[in-house]
């Protein structure tokens, strides 16, 4: 005897589902005499009225959805009445959060972020984007996919400006350690971990988090607001990023590696300074020194947190080689380090923006941070 279950569900029960005999897969020779007298239905029948039993649960199961929708609020005939069941907290953002006020020229300027923080009451790692810009702007209203990816994983996502030029190095790096120092000072307010902090940026940004990175316990750099908040970030993502400024143009036609060399070029300004007066400006190759100073290769020690490190082969704008030289560095002094080459991939074009690239960096953060803690 095989009971047949039919597709109705509705609670308690129902007249529709009922045994049926399936003699035919029985053996002859096991059925009784008195059986045999009520094989009056031949399979097709059987299987005919199997049809109108659950064609039966069906209506069943229709008619009483019916009845239900009529008791809802708002119900009216011809409504499309679907359930959800919630999976995704929501995010709230929180825009034009004062984390710092420093001196820009003559004047003080506000810096800006703003804040990704999914609800809910979990204890949560935190990261910080630094956008690019050439180091000409930082627009941290950049990158959104990528941040709403790491919100949608429960991170509380920072995106952060930063002074760029004419202000000259260290101005840049002070503003991004304030930003680390911002969260941990106000870690209570946005349920964030501060043991779990990391930084993610693209291009110039990406040079900030480098940097952020490898200064890791420099004093030196922890100037202005929250100064007794640690600025040591727990990893570092860095996309397209600038590992040297003595070398960006690596690699590239010899056009192009003369561009490099000019006082007007934007890593000299951020060094040296714009000429003015009696300064005439000076090429970033004049103070090799100075200009290691400023990149994350003259500080690796081998004390770095985790980085991970990504870079398009078709870049014309920052040779790939800036981010295989990086890797070589922090390999060589044995740092965890993980370097994703993107075939075909310019610079901030459309590869950046695809989900296989989004998952790799959020799937990174989770092994690196972990997930947030009820």
């Amino acid at each position: 005897m095989r009971h047949v279950e039919a597709p109705c569900h509705t609670s308690g029960f129902c007249i529709y589902c009922i045994n049926i005999l399936d003699y035919s897969s029985r053996n002859p020779n096991d059925i009784l005499p008195s059986e045999r007298e009520n094989l009056t239905l031949d399979k097709k029948v059987i299987m005919k009225s199997t049809s109108l039993v659950l064609a039966g649960c069906m209506l069943l199961s229709a008619t009483s959805q019916a009845a239900t929708n009529d008791n809802l609020p708002g119900f009216t005939a011809g409504a499309e009445v679907i359930k959800v069941t919630p999976s995704q907290d929501q995010t709230d953002l929180i825009s034009n959060i004062i984390y710092s006020q420093v001196k820009d020229g003559m004047a003080l300027r506000q810096l800006k972020m703003s804040l990704l923080v999914p609800r809910n009451t979990d204890l949560k790692p935190a990261i910080v984007y630094f956008p690019g810009g050439g180091f000409m702007s930082a627009n941290h209203d950049k990158y959104i996919a990528m941040r709403m990816a790491l919100a949608k994983a429960g991170y509380v996502v920072a995106a952060a400006e930063y002074r760029v030029v004419p202000n000259t190095f260290p101005a840049p790096l002070l503003d991004g350690k304030t930003a680390v120092r911002y969260l941990r000072a106000h870690a209570k307010d946005y349920n964030i971990d501060p043991a779990r902090i990391a930084v993610l940026g693209d291009s110039a940004g990406g040079w900030l988090a480098q940097m952020l990175g490898t200064t890791n316990g420099n004093k030196e750099f922890d100037q202005g607001d929250y100064v007794g908040q640690s600025s040591d970030v727990q990893g570092v993502v860095t996309i397209y990023g600038i590992s040297n400024l003595l070398n960006i143009g690596e690699g590239f036609p010899e056009a192009i590696q003369k561009v490099h060399q000019s006082e007007a070029v934007t890593e000299a300004l951020l060094v040296h300074g714009t000429a003015f007066r009696t300064f005439a400006g000076a090429t970033i190759g004049s103070d090799p020194k100075k200009a290691l100073a400023a990149s994350s290769m003259g500080h690796i020690s081998g004390h770095e947190p985790p980085f991970l490190i990504m870079h398009g082969s078709a870049d014309t704008l920052v040779s790939p080689k800036q981010s295989a030289q990086l890797y070589d560095a922090l390999k060589a002094k044995h740092d965890k380090v993980e370097y994703v080459l993107v075939q075909g991939a310019e610079h901030g074009d459309i590869h950046w923006y695809q989900p296989q690239i989004i998952e790799r960096v959020v799937n990174w953060f989770k092994q690196t941070l972990g997930a947030p803690t009820k």
